[in-house]
Parts: structure tokens; C-alpha cells; sequence
């Protein structure tokens, strides 16, 4: 049974201050799908998110979205199709979170979906567990406060696509499963989501498929299981690791190996 192509990037090549960012990447995103994006500092994963998003233009290739270009879609039709949550959530104004949230409907300002901005984003409030913060200046909270409140907006947008830039950087341990468990069940909706994590057992644990990004390039894609192996990790992120699978839930997990310490006598003087 085929699988429906939501949006695909085609030798997409992307240079910036001379150097190349992106090199000849190709993509298919499909429907109902949870897509990670991973790789060390400097392989071209936010750069890539963004060009998919639409906010960084290509030098060459293209990306398209149920097979119109990217530059073919009005802003507006664009957002009602796509929501985007960024690694940093700045707000130019004191509006409070509820305020923020709202802005996520933004897009069907002047459609009958309208009638329904309330339920809407309560709704997204109460999935990022973000309620008690609705009154409180968006400047004021913590990281992992707007990093939850940034989420809800991207759910309020109500989109088929949902793209997130390191959103569980900031959040702690319950909230970065909260947020990965609620774009999981919008995959099982059909939403595509694509999410740019650096933690590889939670890329291993939420996505369907892993795209492993090395020096603007796509160094492998495929399953968790395809994708995470020590010999593939150690070469792109140039440090040993164990993969191991987890006695309860069988997932994966991505260990970094540390020789250089000691268990009983801290760091030795050696860094391998």
C-alpha cells in the first residue's frame, strides 16, 4: 500500500557566508508520519526545517507541498496547512499566554473554523498542560514554560503539518514526553509532524523515521532501528556509544560511551 507524499524536498542545496549548508538533500515526508531530524552542531537541521517551513530559500532544488512549490502558495493558505514552532519563542509585545495561543488561529481569522477559536485553544492549553499559564506575561515565563505555550499555539494552528525546531530543549524530563506524546497522537490523525531533536533516544522512542544530517548532507534515513547503530553514530558524531533496548518498552536507547572516567577516582587525565 502506497503511502501519500505530503511534501518532498528535491536536491535541495542551500550555501550561506560560502559555505554549504545544505547539499543536494532529498525528502519525502509522508501523511501520518512522525519524521525526527538529527545530526551534531552545524549539520544543517534547523537549516533544513526552515527551508522546508518556507522562511529559508534554496539556491537551487525545490520543495514542494502536495506538489506545488513552496513559492507557489499564498502566506495565508500556506499557514493553514503548516504550523511552525521555532527554538526560540519570542514575543515583540507583553501579551499574555492565552494571548500567544491565540495567535495560532490567526490563519482562519474570517472562516467558519473561526467559531471555534475558544474551544480550540483551550484544547491546545489542556494538551500542553499549559492552562495555568494562560494569564501570565509570555515574557515572564521560564523557557520551558514558552516552550509549552509555543507548542499549544502550533496545535491551535490546526494543521496537517507541524514542524518543530528543538522544542523539548528547555523542558524537563515530563514535558519533553508530554510534547512528543501529543505530536504522536496528530500523526496517528494523519498530521505530519517533523521534529528537530538532538536527544537520539527520544528520536528513537517518538519517530517513525530517523534522517541523520552530517555536514549538510543526509548520511542515512530510515527506522530507528536502521538509522541508530554505534558504527553510523561514532562516524557522524565522532564519540563512542552503546545502543542498547530497553528491558520494559524495547525501545532504544543511545548511551554515550565515557572512558575517560573513572568510577571511583572522577576524570582521568586522558579525553578519547
Amino acid at each position: 500500500m502506497s503511502r501519500r507524499v505530503v511534501m518532498q524536498a528535491h536536491q535541495a542545496r542551500l550555501e550561506l557566508g560560502g559555505r554549504e549548508i545544505l547539499s543536494g538533500v532529498e525528502l519525502e515526508l509522508y501523511a501520518g508520519e512522525v519524521v525526527a531530524l538529527v545530526g551534531p552542531n552545524g549539520a544543517g537541521k534547523s537549516t533544513l526545517l526552515s527551508a522546508l517551513c518556507g522562511d529559508t530559500r534554496l539556491d537551487s532544488g525545490n520543495i514542494t507541498l502536495h506538489g506545488v512549490t513552496l513559492s507557489g502558495w499564498k502566506v495565508k493558505d500556506l499557514a493553514r496547512l503548516r504550523a511552525v514552532q521555532m527554538q526560540e519563542s519570542n514575543v515583540s509585545f507583553s501579551f499574555d499566554a492565552q494571548d500567544v495561543v491565540r495567535m495560532g488561529r490567526a490563519p482562519w481569522a474570517g472562516t467558519s473554523f473561526e467559531d471555534h477559536d475558544d474551544e480550540v485553544i483551550a484544547a491546545a492549553m489542556q494538551a500542553s498542560e499549559s492552562t495555568t499559564l494562560a494569564p501570565r506575561l509570555f515574557p515572564a515565563l521560564s523557557g520551558g514554560e514558552k516552550a509549552r505555550v509555543a507548542f499549544a499555539r502550533a496545535l491551535a494552528q490546526e494543521t496537517e503539518l507541524i514542524m518543530l525546531d528543538e522544542p523539548t530543549a528547555a523542558m524537563d524530563i515530563r514535558y519533553q514526553e508530554l510534547l512528543l506524546t501529543r505530536t504522536r497522537e496528530r500523526a496517528s490523525m494523519g498530521a505530519t509532524a517533523v521534529v528537530v531533536l538532538h536527544d537520539l533516544s527520544l528520536a528513537a522512542a517518538y519517530a517513525d523515521r530517523i534522517v541523520l544530517l552530517d555536514a549538510g548532507k543526509i548520511r542515512i534515513a530510515g527506522t530507528p532501528r536502521q538509522v541508530l547503530q554505534p558504527h553510523i553514530i561514532e562516524e557522524v558524531y565522532r564519540h563512542k556509544v552503546a545502543v542498547i533496548e530497553h528491558p520494559e518498552s524495547g525501545g532504544l536507547a543511545v548511551v554515550p560511551l565515557r572512558p575517560h572516567l573513572n568510577t571511583r577516582h572522577g576524570l582521568r587525565e586522558e579525553f578519547v
